[in-house]
């Protein structure tokens, strides 16, 4: 598992290095892009690419709410930084060579969805990486997420596991 869970103050914080084969301007416009968004990440962002715009965070097939969030940061190809809801999202982009090191941390409250949280974008990491290739991943969704929950548990504990897997009410 490759999502590590740290305190961070009064909150939790989950970070994700991934190393991918694309420069940064790739990675960045994957990351940005309406279009390229759609791939990986599960909801849509609707709002002005600028720091301190108002976003809206919209689930395509009515999974959730409808959320607002801030852009913080909007430092192309660099430094991805927003809210969404009460949660707080980082994505930083540092060329490797040929390729790029993405730093993904999410900032939240609640201990007990760390696990589902970790596998969620754990499977949309992977997702972005098949995306960048130009390939569909092996794997529906929910089936790759069934694979790597219960590395998270694991790692992370039973108190982390304490909100169970997406849609389900329990």
């Amino acid at each position: 598992m490759d999502g590590q869970l740290e305190r961070a103050g009064d909150r939790w914080q989950l970070t994700f290095v991934r190393t991918l084969s694309h420069p940064p301007e790739k990675v960045w416009r994957a990351v940005t892009e309406p279009e390229h968004l759609a791939a990986w990440f599960p909801a849509d962002i609707d709002g002005k690419r600028a720091a301190g715009a108002e976003l809206r965070f919209v689930f395509r097939h009515d999974e959730g709410p409808t959320q607002p969030g801030t852009m913080l940061t909007y430092d192309p190809p660099k430094v991805l930084e927003f809210t969404w809801g009460t949660e707080h999202f980082r994505l930083a982009l540092e060329p490797d060579g040929n390729g790029t090191v993405l730093t993904f941390v999410n900032t939240f409250d609640e201990l007990g969805k760390a696990a589902r949280d970790a596998a969620g974008w754990h499977v949309c990491l992977d997702a972005l990486a098949y995306h960048l290739a130009g390939e569909q991943p092996p794997w529906e969704q929910r089936q790759r997420w069934d694979q790597v929950h219960g590395g998270y548990v694991d790692a992370f504990g039973p108190e982390a596991a304490t909100i169970g897997p997406p849609g389900d009410s329990g």
